[in-house]
């Protein structure tokens, strides 16, 4: 078991890239599933697996990131050479896959600095910083415990080397979308059901009526 990495252009319309018979993508890669059962300690597990994803999509992407600065030459469905620029724009995914791209801790914002028991609030937080951060994992080259610890007090995982890190104009945290289904869709809902069906408010069978 793996899961396939592929590859396919922004500007073809959804309904042919969604059919995989029209083969709109190509593959590129997989990423391994490996749960690493071997390592008894569970938050060493965690650690490698993190390191272990960011170190095969590093592997996947070094050959295109210098491209994002001197770009690369590429002729376009009409013949058309065009010097076109890869760069990492943005990242779509739901949250636990969120807060590994971005080197997270579950339970945290991706995007913010918001405390965790205030996830709810609508008060406005500080963007995280993506300067900040590649200067903090510029220090996994020195010794392993003065990175930990700055990765400790700025509450993000110890990875080394982040897949994103070497990309021109790119920034992790403004570009994670929103997760619609869980965030939105599911996790509104479910507050509100259960808002509603509470016997504070309107209670099951008034509901259900």
């Amino acid at each position: 078991m793996a899961y396939p990495v592929y590859l396919t252009i922004g500007n073809i319309p959804k309904e042919i890239r969604r059919k995989p018979s029209r083969h709109a993508q190509i593959l590129v890669a997989y990423l391994p599933t490996s749960k690493l059962e071997g390592f008894d300690n569970k938050t060493a597990r965690r650690r490698t697996i993190a390191n272990l994803f960011h170190s095969c999509l590093q592997h996947i992407f070094d050959p295109i990131t210098p491209y994002g600065k001197t770009g690369i030459a590429m002729a376009s469905g009409d013949g058309v050479w065009c010097r076109c620029h890869p760069i990492f724009a943005c990242f779509v995914g739901d949250y636990p896959e969120q807060a590994l791209v971005t080197c997270t801790y579950s339970g945290h914002c991706p995007k913010c600095l918001v405390p965790p028991d205030q996830l709810g609030e609508p008060d406005t937080f500080p963007s995280r910083n993506y300067r900040q951060a590649l200067k903090l994992y510029s220090l996994a080259d020195g010794d392993a415990c003065p990175f930990h610890a700055a990765c400790c007090e700025a509450q993000l995982k110890p990875v080394f080397r982040p897949f994103w890190e070497n990309f021109p104009l790119a920034d992790v945290y403004l570009s994670v979308t929103p997760d619609i289904l869980h965030q939105l869709l599911q996790g509104v809902m479910k507050h509100l059901i259960s808002w509603l069906t509470s016997p504070s408010a309107f209670g099951p069978a008034a509901i259900d009526a």
